[in-house]
């Protein structure tokens, strides 16, 4: 079994706000926090209400824009202030 970092509430949330917006791609958070897809599912898992993951989860999957590399956004998008 991995490690898992420990994360402060603070990053969590932030997690969680970048894992629900439709075009941050989990490789923006893994560069942010150091932690791949599995880890956000476990980290939304853990901390949503299963109605809510479950919502998340069915919003997440298949969507081109949660992965950079299948995503055709531009770099000249907007990008929030904490995101890296």
């Amino acid at each position: 079994m991995v490690n898992q970092k420990k994360f402060s509430d603070n990053e969590i949330n932030r997690i969680i706000e970048m894992a629900w917006e439709d075009r941050t791609p989990f490789e923006a958070i893994q560069y942010q926090f150091g932690i791949n897809q599995d880890g956000v599912i476990k980290i939304m898992r853990e901390n949503l209400k299963t109605s809510s993951f479950k919502l998340w989860r069915k919003r997440t999957s298949g969507r081109k824009t949660k992965h950079k590399f299948i995503s055709n956004i531009s770099n000249a998008r907007f990008k929030s202030k904490n995101q890296k």
